[in-house]
């Protein structure tokens, strides 16, 4: 009986020192965000309304690595009460100030609490090595963000709304299907990050083609292993020619140029939207639309140019998803006009759409 007794209050014992270091480590993820107000002239790829207030946020994922986002805040928002909140995804290998940013810094002028977040590994979030992909790494940090808005004493925990530009589109949806905090799912120019590198545009690319792609991937893992130089793939070309594909064309006019063009802190204009080659097999094995149906009854919304070259991935989406949902054309948009045509992108839909849902 004595050592029973014993065993009990040990236990008793080492179950509260657990709760006491959660409790800490709790703490200390509180502790360790940050907020703090910018100049907008600091910035050139976005403009922001003056009556928004704009600020410079950091806050812990799952994993400890500090993502950081851009808040935007309506002046004249009463902090003493609940808001709705929408959190935006940046184009994959870009950073939040190309396209996030504009999106974010718009709906905020709408009246919404906004949060452009860099995923992890880009931009100013922590993450090593750098331009790595890691597809459920950048879900994490949607579900992160919502940590940390949802904690906010301004932010109504039940009205979060996610939006994700190209890639992060395909991100929010794989993070919205194991977060059901997540209200109100909405994507722009959607690329399925997936499909797109297992099989290319409209399935171009052959069994054959994919196979020699992650042969090479893996042999360069043994060159980075050693020490040796890193390899980058795919992204946007640094000059055009004659012989540039269209396509390129469309990206190198946004990343390329003064319109798009942005180096964040710690990159070079050399890796900027260039993953690594041998990270970038892992999105081989993404799926996100599987499961899709499981979203259902929370909203989607599915926006893309009749003229992008990536209306494929928003179409397939759509047909797999459960109800509510609808596919939204932008008439003679394409793609990238979606990044930052502020006057082709279509705010009063997404205004509709997530004070419709957010409510």
């Amino acid at each position: 009986m004595k050592k029973l007794a014993i065993k009990a209050i040990l236990s008793l014992f080492i179950f509260n020192a657990c709760n006491q270091s959660q409790k800490e480590q709790a703490t200390q993820e509180v502790q360790s965000t940050t907020m703090e107000r910018l100049s907008v002239k600091d910035f050139t790829t976005f403009k922001v309304s003056s009556s928004v207030e704009m600020y410079r946020v950091s806050f812990p994922n799952q994993y400890h690595m500090q993502v950081v986002g851009h808040l935007f805040i309506p002046k004249g928002v009463d902090r003493n009460e609940k808001h709705a909140a929408i959190i935006v995804g940046h184009p994959m290998g870009a950073v939040k100030e190309q396209s996030a940013d504009v999106y974010a810094s718009n709906l905020a002028d709408r009246g919404f609490i906004t949060l452009a977040i860099d995923l992890s590994f880009w931009g100013e979030s922590e993450g090593e090595p750098r331009n790595v992909v890691l597809p459920d790494m950048y879900a994490e940090d949607f579900s992160a963000a919502v940590d940390f808005l949802g904690t906010r004493a301004f932010v109504d925990k039940e009205k979060i709304g996610v939006l994700g530009v190209c890639g992060s589109g395909s991100f929010v949806i794989s993070a919205a299907k194991i977060d059901p905090r997540m209200k109100a799912i909405a994507t722009v120019s959607m690329y399925d990050m997936g499909q797109a590198t297992r099989n290319a545009l409209n399935k171009s690319q052959t069994l054959e083609q994919r196979k020699k792609i992650i042969a090479e991937a893996a042999e360069q893992r043994y060159v980075e292993f050693t020490g040796d130089r890193t390899r980058y793939t795919s992204g946007t070309v640094h000059q055009l020619d004659e012989n540039t594909h269209p396509i390129q064309r469309e990206f190198y006019d946004f990343y390329r140029t003064p319109r798009g063009e942005y180096t964040p802190k710690g990159g070079s204009p050399e890796t900027t939207t260039h993953p690594t080659l041998s990270s970038n097999t892992k999105f081989m094995n993404f799926y996100p639309f599987n499961d899709i149906e499981t979203i259902s009854p929370r909203p989607m919304l599915f926006i893309t140019g009749d003229q992008a070259h990536s209306k494929e991935f928003s179409e397939d989406a759509y047909k797999l998803a459960a109800e509510p949902k609808e596919l939204f054309y932008v008439t003679g948009a394409g793609h990238v006009d979606l990044y930052d045509r502020t006057e082709l992108i279509p705010f009063d839909k997404l205004e509709v759409f997530f004070s419709k849902y957010l409510k």
